[in-house]
């Protein structure tokens, strides 16, 4: 599981992560938090950086997956935000 970490802005609450396994290249993600995630050459979403995209932007990125394979954190808790 490849997860791609990406840079951290120190802004927002919530940490993304990739799992390339599920990942089937949808794009949606990109299109909702392009400052986060982008396609890499083999047509996997991967994590550029961590925190320049909204919160709310990144839920609903992952949410928007097709497969569930953005998994969101919440900093402050710990707790899993998305998949539940």
């Amino acid at each position: 599981m490849q997860t791609g970490a990406g840079q951290n802005t120190g802004k927002g609450r919530y940490t993304v992560k990739v799992i390339r396994d599920k990942c089937i290249g949808a794009a949606s993600c990109v299109a909702i938090a392009p400052l986060t995630f982008k396609l890499d050459d083999e047509n996997k979403a991967i994590v550029l950086a961590q925190k320049l995209d909204s919160d709310e932007d990144l839920l609903l990125a992952a949410q928007s997956c097709p497969t569930a394979a953005i998994i969101v954190t919440d900093d402050e808790t710990g707790e899993q935000i998305w998949p539940k």
